[in-house]
């Protein structure tokens, strides 16, 4: 693993020839290129497949593409990731690209790749460690200017995706709601973001009785955490638009008194991904300076249990006045965020709003581990996100949301309730209930990451554990509507 990644010339770089599969045709013209890229393919057994490294001698690398009507961003991801794993084996200060004119348009997907490959978590290693020290840092080179360019733009994007699993990964022993602010505002000052907390008490003068309820029980209060960019020049498409990004941050979810069993806590350090996710995007689009205006909006709370706890039965008032019986304490995640939401809706006037949330298992059920779920209310602004889906390769599958879904969660002794016992559409229920707490005209977006916020096992992109899911693709549409 090195310590860091860069755009930047060094002497005798190690070269990097990438090559298809079914054109054996040299990325250069250069002598040492074409010599290289022959003695690969006379060497017995290499065929150049996706991501196949071959060390021609001592300082030419070549790296097989695959065929060329395979090439897609999302392989040259994965490509990336071989090309890291071989690197960090062999360990070179530098290399030097050498790529056909197809791969320099996949570009950033390639850094991308590379810099997401290499990342682990280190921070809390002790004197028992049987991990190897951190290498010096690489330095990535191309003559061609825009390729230059796009790999920084793609180590930018790699950076924030880290970073939002460097956030999902720390425990809550450490990371609790006031650690999340802290890390927004340190990221505010460097990035040049403006800042400001809803802390305990002003959400309980405000009337945001979901985030109230679900955070009351633990001794480290809820609260809710704003960051905005907002450039000095906004492009011509971008005049006019406010888009807010809400992430659920749940730093630690107990299930409450709906207590969560069988080891079912295990892990549920992760239940603050979507927030991990919108802080992770923040911090790319300020490094980008992308010309439009975005604020952040993180709802943190610790679902923790004591005397003060919310219990089934009880009914909270809501930020918008909306009331809500409790059936189940362990569907808090919807009531955080739909205060959030509510307070963002009113204050912050947005033209467009996504938020990102491990919401239901079940989701996880109707999709698996292969996607995320979206709730859309609107055609144009699904199909932006569905366009960046399958630039960035993280997929998203639209499911339904009818009136008679918002009918199933209406209450009996209160406007809602927070779940249906009824497991059926049960994915549906919490986008369902999140509905009442979003402006009707409002182009609004919901997605369910609780299947691909983390993974058990590892990939050739990412190690197991937290994947930084929806950073890439908050970051590509936020770009398309710059």
């Amino acid at each position: 693993m090195f310590q860091s990644i860069a755009v930047r010339q060094v002497r005798s770089p190690l070269q990097v020839s990438f090559v298809f599969s079914d054109d054996r045709t040299p990325p250069s013209k250069e002598p040492a290129v074409v010599a290289s890229v022959g003695a690969a393919f006379a060497s017995p057994g290499f065929r150049a497949d996706v991501g196949e490294c071959l060390l021609v001698g001592h300082a030419s690398l070549v790296v097989g593409l695959g065929t060329k009507k395979d090439l897609t961003a999302s392989g040259v991801r994965t490509i990336g990731a071989k090309l890291a794993k071989w690197l960090d084996r062999a360990a070179p200060a530098a290399i030097e690209l050498q790529a056909p004119v197809q791969l320099q348009a996949h570009a950033s997907s390639l850094a991308e790749g590379i810099a997401i490959a290499q990342w682990r978590f280190d921070d809390l290693d002790g004197a028992a460690t049987r991990k190897e020290p951190r290498r010096a840092a690489l330095a990535i080179w191309s003559d061609a200017a825009k390729t230059r360019e796009a790999i920084e733009r793609g180590l930018v994007v790699a950076d924030a995706v880290n970073a939002a699993r460097r956030f999902g990964a720390t425990p809550p022993n450490i990371c609790n709601p006031q650690w999340v602010d802290a890390q927004a505002r340190a990221l505010a000052r460097k990035a040049g973001l403006k800042h400001r907390v809803i802390d305990f008490r002003q959400a309980q003068k405000l009337g945001m009785g979901g985030l109230v309820n679900v955070g009351k029980g633990s001794t480290a209060k809820p609260c809710i955490t704003v960051l905005e960019h907002a450039p000095r020049r906004l492009s011509g498409r971008a005049r006019g638009k406010h888009l807010v990004l809400i992430g659920k941050t749940l730093t630690y979810d107990t299930g409450g008194y709906s207590l969560k069993v069988n080891n079912g806590m295990k892990g549920m350090k992760y239940d603050k991904m979507g927030g991990a996710a919108v802080l992770g995007a923040m911090q790319a689009i300020a490094a980008l300076d992308l010309p439009v205006r975005v604020t952040a909006v993180l709802g943190a709370a610790e679902n923790m249990v004591n005397g003060e706890s919310y219990r089934p039965d009880d009914i909270i008032t809501m930020h918008n006045g909306v009331t809500v019986e409790v059936t189940n304490t362990d569907a808090e995640g919807r009531l955080v965020l739909a205060d959030a939401m509510s307070w963002a809706c009113r204050t912050l006037k947005p033209t467009h709003l996504i938020d990102l949330a491990t919401l239901t298992g079940g989701v996880v059920t109707a999709l698996g581990h292969f996607s995320a779920g979206l709730f859309c209310n609107d055609p144009s602004l699904r199909a932006g996100l569905e366009q960046s889906a399958a630039a960035t390769g993280e997929k998203v599958w639209a499911l339904p949301l009818w009136p008679e879904h918002r009918d199933y969660m209406r209450g009996q002794h209160a406007d809602l309730i927070n779940s249906n016992p009824s497991r059926m559409a049960h994915p549906i229920q919490g986008a369902a209930f999140l509905s009442f707490f979003v402006d009707d005209a409002l182009p609004w977006a919901h997605l369910d990451i609780a299947g691909v916020a983390n993974s058990d096992s590892a990939t050739d992109l990412c190690a197991a554990g937290p994947t930084g899911w929806g950073v890439r693709l908050l970051v590509d549409w936020v770009r398309g509507q710059a």
